[in-house]
């Protein structure tokens, strides 16, 4: 016990006496940590936010009848669901329990604003519909103005209205998609909050709904149904259900609000958080390399000490149990202050959300038990985990190395070690090709992928006395004798270099897998556009997620009148289930579709598919074994069901998706109808630009969407692509930096044990320029090394990633690497490189030249 005792004091005096030797894994533990600790607090500040909205704003709703037929596509959340009939009401009003219930038509509808740009469309919803006059069934509260009355007089939650520049009195056009002039005579809240998080709604009176945003008057979404005194939820929905036709059911209140939670936290938060998470285990990843590496050197630096305390009677599992409780020391404080951190990181996330326009609502930090103690034990974890290798290593010094003159780590690149790295990535790259090129199977390209990583870190030894020696040659000639000591600096451990690049290594390997992936995804819409785009110009509203309300299906035949235009074909969008599986349709002029998208080889006749024939595309028809006079049975969202005949069966389908049919196949069964783009074809003789301002001129009357050539189309449709490399960009920067900071302490560390040599060098001659020059270029080399890695191991998982999401769909993907993104990764890897050696340099510089003579 009082040997144990005897351990701990020789710990915390040597923690006090070394605090300089922890700050970077106290720096790197506390990043991690706080990294991870601000993705769970603000995960669940989001959570709680959205679920305190919601059911604040439908605590009111006591049951929601609706279809219950509902055609769900991949990706499309809750589904397409049939409208249900409004005279339903006069029935449920009838119904024991029942004190009120009203219509909720909804659809798409996006306001212009002031400055004649759309709002919204980034993402959240566009929404329109009726205004609901009954207080406690509305979700939106009048704020300012009054409600509408009259046909073309809206309600704008005050959010949008605020984004647009409108105010109460201002005209201005509702696409839905066909444009609408409407007059703002209101402004709503939603549960209290200016809008539904970035979500758009424009209130119109139920007469202009039905009229504009279904396909037939007398229809709704759902009809909201508010319970009477002494009625429960459960009670009412069983009440209502016996008078109910088929195919309509009832859902209590909670069930509606617990199933647009789901769609919202379940689904997109889930997706948010999950991101976030993966780049808290790369950062904690990082740190985990640069813990280790601090450790190591400081045990190696330590090598008589330790001897010393074993010489004197400590058991080696003494020394161990010294080296962990410092490691332990340092991860709980550091880990401590990361939870401080990550609590201010969410703080600053939710603030800088509204600034950016990210979908999230407003509300008080949540900060749980789990949120607090996952990361403080991970914190823990990682650093104790780090550090074991290195306290195994000190338990095994041998007494007699307090003989010894030199603490520095000599360990090189053994012939074992080469064995075992060239064996990992053989069967890494095997395991990649099988996955990638024989399967395709995501699973052994993801294991081979983390095997190739495995890989380098083994070589990286064996790798960096090569790589230092190569990238180093140019410094005896630029850089002369400074450089020269820089180079041999860094190849006096292979195994320390290794171990201080692999950090840098991982981070620049990440960002530049994205690089690639992001490259290679822009590369695959040229290929499809320039493919599969047969036009002269592009008509198309930009939007993603659900965001939009699309393009009029008037405007297509209103361009095509044109004398400019030889062909305007509009590509609708539709579902149906097709043997039980839900399915995009496209709805278009069939005839001519293939005059403005090239449809490769087509079998059959596009010709006369009238309303119950279809074109289908070739991997689909493979699928199920379908060919030109084969039948197949659709199911929509109306209930019906109705056999539709295969007419033709084309090669190419990714513009037009892979089932096709006539805009009258798909009258009977839509919704609210709208165009996703619009090819443009022009007639022989007529330029570009006078096409163009011919298409701009007609389409400014239906909400003034974009006209773009072909490569501006191909372009913008990549825009989200570079909005995601930038947050990936911007999330990698905390790996960077905790990698740089690792740099920068290794090389503190070796200042620390050359104290004596670097006397010398200035002694017999070497000028403090010189001298700072030498650590900068030592600190250059590492992070060229791990640079250098890093963009090879990017690579390969770059084209691993790409070829396995081709294995993954129908998608023919093209790989592409870019070389002046990828110059500008390496060129940062080099000056952040040179960056992190400046303090270690500066701190060099000012030793004292007898003193550190003397050191021992």
């Amino acid at each position: 016990m009082s040997g144990s005792r005897a351990s701990l004091r020789i710990s915390v005096n040597s923690l006090r006496a070394h605090k300089r030797r922890f700050a970077g894994t106290f720096t790197a533990v506390l990043l991690g940590v706080a990294f991870l600790a601000g993705t769970l607090v603000m995960g669940d500040t989001l959570r709680g936010s959205f679920d305190t909205m919601f059911a604040g704003a439908t605590g009111s709703t006591d049951a929601v009848v609706r279809s219950s037929n509902v055609v769900t596509v991949s990706g499309e959340g809750q589904g397409t669901r049939q409208p249900v009939r409004t005279d339903l009401i006069r029935r449920i009003e009838k119904t024991p329990g029942v004190a009120a219930a009203a219509a909720n038509i909804q659809g798409s509808g996006q306001l212009v604003g002031s400055n004649g740009k759309p709002i919204g469309g980034q993402g959240p919803p566009t929404l329109a519909g009726n205004w609901i006059d009954d207080p406690e069934l509305n979700p939106y509260q009048p704020a300012e103005g009054r409600v509408p009355a009259t046909s073309g007089e809206v309600v704008v939650n005050r959010g949008a209205a605020d984004k647009g520049g409108l105010r109460i009195g201002d005209r201005t056009v509702l696409r839905t998609p066909d444009p609408v002039q409407v007059t703002v005579v209101g402004l709503a809240t939603f549960g209290g909050e200016d809008g539904m998080a970035q979500v758009t709604f424009t209130g119109m009176t139920q007469a202009d709904a039905e009229k504009y945003l279904t396909p037939k008057p007398g229809e709704a979404a759902s009809i909201q149904v508010r319970a009477g005194p002494g009625t429960g939820q459960q009670e009412l929905v069983d009440a209502l259900m016996p008078v109910l036709p088929k195919g309509v059911e009832a859902i209590t209140g909670q069930e509606s609000t617990a199933e647009n939670q789901d769609m919202i936290s379940g689904q997109f938060l889930n997706l948010f958080t999950t991101l976030l998470l993966v780049f808290s285990g790369i950062v904690l990843l990082v740190a985990t390399f640069s813990i280790y590496n601090t450790f190591a050197i400081v045990i190696a630096q330590r090598t008589r000490e330790n001897a010393l305390l074993r010489a004197l009677g400590a058991s080696r599992r003494q020394v161990v149990g010294s080296t962990l409780f410092e490691a332990a020391v340092v991860a709980l404080v550091a880990s401590a202050a990361g939870l401080l951190g990550g609590i201010g990181i969410a703080a600053g996330l939710q603030a800088l959300f509204p600034l950016i326009g990210f979908p999230f609502p407003e509300g008080p930090l949540v900060i749980s038990g789990l949120s607090m103690l996952l990361p403080l034990a991970v914190g823990v974890i990682v650093c104790l985990g780090s550090a074991l290798m290195p306290a195994v290593r000190a338990g095994r010094t041998a007494p007699l190395a307090a003989l010894r003159e030199t603490a520095v780590d000599h360990s090189a690149a053994s012939t074992k070690r080469a064995y075992a790295g060239t064996g990992i990535a053989l069967a890494g790259i095997g395991l990649i090709l099988a996955g990638v090129v024989a399967g395709p199977s995501i699973r052994l390209a993801a294991a081979g992928a983390v095997m190739a990583l495995a890989a380098f870190v083994v070589l990286g030894p064996v790798a960096a006395s090569v790589a230092v020696r190569v990238l180093g040659r140019p410094l005896d000639r630029l850089r002369g004798v400074s450089g020269s000591l820089a180079k041999r600096n860094a190849l006096r451990s292979p195994k320390r270099t290794a171990a201080t690049a692999t950090a840098l290594m991982i981070g620049v390997a990440v960002v530049s897998l994205f690089t690639v992936f992001g490259a290679s995804l822009k590369a695959t819409m040229d290929q499809t556009v320039s493919r599969s785009f047969a036009g002269d110009v592009a008509v198309s509203a930009p939007a993603f997620g659900a965001g939009g309300s699309g393009l009029s299906p008037k405007l297509a035949p209103a361009v095509a009148a044109q004398p400019e235009v030889a062909t305007a074909v509009g590509l609708g969008k539709g579902v149906a289930e097709v043997d039980g599986a839900g399915r995009r349709l496209t709805v278009t002029d069939t005839a001519a579709l293939d005059r403005s998208f090239d449809l490769g080889t087509v079998h059959g006749s596009l010709d006369g598919l009238g309303s119950n024939g279809m074109a289908v595309a070739d991997t689909e028809a493979g699928k199920r074994g379908w060919k030109p006079g084969s039948t197949a049975s659709l199911a929509f969202t109306d209930g019906t069901e109705q056999t539709f005949t295969v007419r033709a069966v084309f090669e190419q389908s990714e513009l037009a998706g892979d089932y096709v049919i006539t805009r009258e196949a798909w009258a009977p069964h839509r919704g609210q109808d709208s165009d996703t783009l619009i090819a443009v074809t022009f007639k022989d003789g007529v330029s570009t630009s006078d096409g163009t301002a011919a298409v701009e001129k007609t389409a400014a009357a239906y909400g003034n969407p974009e006209v773009q050539t072909r490569d501006e189309y191909a372009r913008s449709a990549a825009g989200a692509i570079d909005m995601m490399l930038t947050l990936v960009y911007a999330l990698l920067a905390l790996a960077v930096v905790i990698a740089l900071l690792g740099i920068a302490n290794t090389l503190t560390l070796a200042i620390h044990e050359r104290t004596r040599e670097l006397g010398l060098l200035r002694a017999v001659g070497q000028t403090r320029n010189q001298l700072r020059a030498m650590v900068r270029w030592e600190s250059v080399l590492v992070a060229a090394f791990g640079t250098a890695g890093g963009l090879m191991l990017g690579g390969l998982l770059g084209w691993v990633l790409v070829k396995a999401s081709e294995g993954a769909g129908d998608t023919t993907f093209a790989f592409a690497v870019p070389p002046v993104q990828l110059l500008v990764v390496a060129l940062v890897g080099l000056v952040a490189g040179g960056v992190a050696g400046w303090r270690p340099a500066r701190r060099a510089a000012r030793l004292d030249v007898l003193r550190a003579i003397a050191t021992e």
